[in-house]
């Protein structure tokens, strides 16, 4: 802990997006814990599906929503509209940044440091003036930042993007080696109208595509933290120290374990089922809240986890009626279709759980791993195809076998990826790594390490 006298008042303003808001709010408990005080900003409604159990050093911060046209009034995160909307929600955002700018003039004490996401490009240039150190807090693999690329070369029109086809090559600035890019079918669910979604141009235009708003966060930033470890990706920390050229610093995946209370009427349902199954012969199927599967995936994906033969808990928030015909009854011995929220946590601390069949959302891949589960790839949209190239290089998880053009699977593909995985002798080796995951993605000591480093140096370079 830094010593006393040496203390910061540091702002935290994540995207909307759950996924986002959550490990923001987890990395501010652990600078609290330290005596740093926090204003952590966000929508109303966000802040209540966020906090579960606040601490006296965060200040919850409501900054409701202007109200944007095509964009629901309740709409506060990315799970409240569908894929082709959320740019609205950017324009919601960027119509914060009068609201921001009042707040940071007249706080007291003057805020130190302001930790940001992606999508607020505008704020670097805001906090400079204000005299206000900024850090970019990324949420995605070092992997798929080092893909993206120095902020030069995105902002240039020579490297520009703009295509599907584009972001399935390999790019100049990555070794001709690696296997780091998307396939065809992860890029077309990004496409609104002839376009990559990554680059707007639809109806529900931001003004500012996606690439740049990574571009400018980044290049305004004093520094750059990583909700990711240098002990799993260091060649691609190697890469993104050189391509940003200034200070990058890891800090774990911010376990806490803490999601509500075991008494829950819900989690005690949930866990009456998972006690029946043997242990680690389950696989817990969750695929984010964002994705919608078409009625093709939805009906393989479903029919390869009959196939399988193993128990199931699938948490399918959307697409229910795409279901086979018959297909709950077909199973209803072994396995479960669940249509609310679930608490993921504690399934997937559960011993009965043996895998993890998900979407590769970067959040859901290291909690599975902090429990040492192993992952049975089946990325969807945004940097999940990056997130699955990444898992499996590392031998952490099988990619369950799709066209790479179109994204076809078969539920035979489903049934055998499965087996492989939870019992397959050709998957021994996978799952025996991501058991040792337990100790790299499961540490609050390692976290603790790193956001040690992290504060040390916030302090010194605040001239404190």
């Amino acid at each position: 802990m830094e010593e006393q006298g040496k203390l910061l008042h540091i702002v935290m303003f994540p995207w909307l997006a759950i996924g986002h808001l959550r490990p923001f709010f987890e990395l501010s408990k652990y600078l609290a814990r330290r005596g740093h005080k926090i204003s952590f900003i966000s929508s109303p409604r966000n802040l209540q599906k966020t906090v579960k159990v606040p601490h006296h050093l965060i200040n919850l911060i409501p900054f409701p929503l202007p109200p944007v046209n095509h964009l629901p009034p309740e709409a506060e995160s990315s799970m409240d509209v569908p894929h082709v909307k959320q740019q609205l929600l950017k324009v919601a955002l960027d119509l914060l940044e009068p609201q921001l700018r009042s707040f940071l003039e007249n706080a007291r004490p003057k805020p130190d440091w302001i930790v940001y996401d992606y999508a607020s490009h505008w704020l670097p240039q805001l906090a400079e003036e204000l005299a206000i150190k900024r850090a970019y807090f990324s949420l995605f693999t070092a992997a798929f930042m080092a893909f993206l690329g120095p902020p030069s070369a995105v902002l240039s029109e020579e490297h520009g993007r703009s295509t599907a086809k584009d972001y399935t090559v390999v790019p100049e600035w990555l070794p001709s080696s690696s296997n780091m890019a998307f396939h065809l079918h992860e890029m077309t669910r990004n496409i609104e109208k002839g376009e990559v979604h990554y680059a707007d141009g639809n109806e529900y235009d931001s003004g500012t595509n996606d690439p740049t708003r990574f571009a400018l966060a980044i290049d305004g930033s004093d520094i750059v933290i990583f909700r990711s470890c240098v002990e799993f990706e260091p060649e691609w920390f190697e890469i993104v120290h050189r391509l940003y050229k200034k200070p990058v610093f890891p800090v774990g995946v911010l376990p806490s374990g803490d999601e509500g209370d075991d008494g829950d009427e819900e989690w005690m349902r949930i866990r009456e089922f998972l006690d029946l199954q043997k242990e680690s012969s389950l696989v817990y199927v969750a695929l984010g809240t964002e994705a919608v599967l078409t009625q093709r995936e939805t009906q393989d994906l479903a029919l390869g986890l009959e196939q399988c033969g193993f128990p199931f808990f699938w948490v399918l928030n959307r697409s229910y009626e795409k279901l086979p015909e018959g297909f709950c009854d077909r199973v209803r011995d072994r396995g479960i279709v669940y249509s609310k929220w679930a608490p993921q946590v504690k399934i997937l601390g559960h011993k009965a759980v043996g895998g993890f069949l998900t979407h590769c959302g970067w959040n859901s891949a290291t909690e599975a791993l902090g429990f040492g589960k192993v992952l049975i790839l089946f990325p969807v949209m945004n940097d999940q195809g990056l997130n699955a190239r990444l898992l499996q290089e590392k031998n952490v998880g099988i990619e369950i076998p799709r066209n790479k053009a179109d994204g076809l699977f078969t539920s035979e593909s489903v049934a055998e990826t499965v087996r492989l995985a939870l019992v397959g002798e050709e998957g021994r080796l996978v799952r025996e790594n991501a058991m040792k995951m337990k100790e790299l993605f499961g540490s609050e000591r390692r976290s603790n390490s790193y956001v040690d480093t992290l504060v040390h140096h916030m302090v010194k370079t605040n001239g404190i």
